[in-house]
């Protein structure tokens, strides 16, 4: 099989969204600054409730998926559709706005630590005017499994073959109309360990490791990826992973590339410049979550 190296490497800068909820941007954190089909990764994590207690107040979104996997404390989504999920340690809220939605995602929590993902994946233009669908995924619905190095694998969307055990997340597929086929895990490794993944062969990839360091690739290819940086992988059917001395935890993310225009207005993402403007206008005339005529 041939094996991914790292390219490239995105390091995530301070900023803050929301209603001033503090994070670190790496994918997206330039416009521009896209692996398709990702528009952004944030990393959210601070034990001090002044950084999160706002939340992310409500908000319109078209054209693009977000995905909420919260590794501690709670936050909950409430959205125009009706919707309302409590996403709580090691869970993670799945939505797919298409042709509109407008949500809120509000701290569930006055004090203690909160940390977790967001991660935006574009839409192709065939879908982006769809209707929109949420799903919310407890913890005890994502699938865990020990490695033979040492470590644990979670699998949060996609399948992984471990051996002769197959791991499938809980997206999946067709079955959730992603069209992107997205890969979506977090290793947690110990000091030292080694761990070979597969990876769709047309497939964009990355790696965030959000504790510790690891070094990607063999031998005269491996280079160090360090924490809070998220490293682009080249072409190719697997990646080594080396956890660096003190262990590591990480996400590996990987999708199929759409290939069309991305054109971003905030919290819109289109083909065109001239959808952004109607999408503009839908949301200002109370239209955007209608369904198109």
């Amino acid at each position: 099989m041939s094996t991914r190296t790292l390219q490239h490497v995105i390091p995530s800068i301070p900023t803050s969204d929301g209603a001033g909820v503090k994070l670190r941007r790496s994918i997206g954190a330039q416009r521009g600054l896209y692996l398709d089909p990702f528009l952004m990764l944030d990393e959210f994590g601070t034990d001090n409730p002044g950084d999160y207690i706002a939340g992310f107040p409500s908000h319109p979104h078209r054209g693009f998926q977000t995905v909420t996997y919260m590794l501690d404390g709670r936050m909950q989504h409430r959205d125009h559709l009706g919707n309302v999920g409590d996403l709580g340690p090691g869970g993670v809220q799945w939505m797919s706005a298409g042709r509109g939605v407008i949500h809120s995602e509000m701290p569930l929590q006055e004090s203690g630590r909160m940390r977790g993902f967001q991660l935006w994946i574009n839409l192709p233009g065939k879908d982006k005017l769809q209707p929109a669908w949420y799903r919310d995924i407890p913890a005890a619905e994502i699938p865990v499994a020990a490695l033979p190095d040492g470590g644990t694998i979670k699998v949060i969307a996609g399948s992984v073959q471990l051996g002769a055990q197959t791991l499938d997340g809980p997206i999946n597929g067709s079955a959730q109309r992603l069209s992107t086929d997205p890969l979506y895990i977090d290793l947690d490794l110990p000091a030292g360990a080694r761990h070979q993944q597969a990876i769709g062969s047309g497939h964009n990839a990355f790696i965030y490791t959000y504790e510790g360091s690891v070094t990607i690739g063999d031998g005269a290819t491996a280079k160090a990826l360090p924490a809070q940086a998220a490293g682009v992988l080249t072409p190719g059917e697997q990646v080594t992973i080396v956890a660096g001395a003190q262990g590591a935890r990480l996400v590996l993310i990987a999708g199929q590339p759409i290939r069309e225009p991305v054109v971003q207005y905030g919290p819109f993402v289109m083909n065109t410049r001239e959808e952004i403007e109607q999408a503009i206008r839908d949301y200002n005339d109370g239209t955007l979550t209608q369904a198109a005529a």
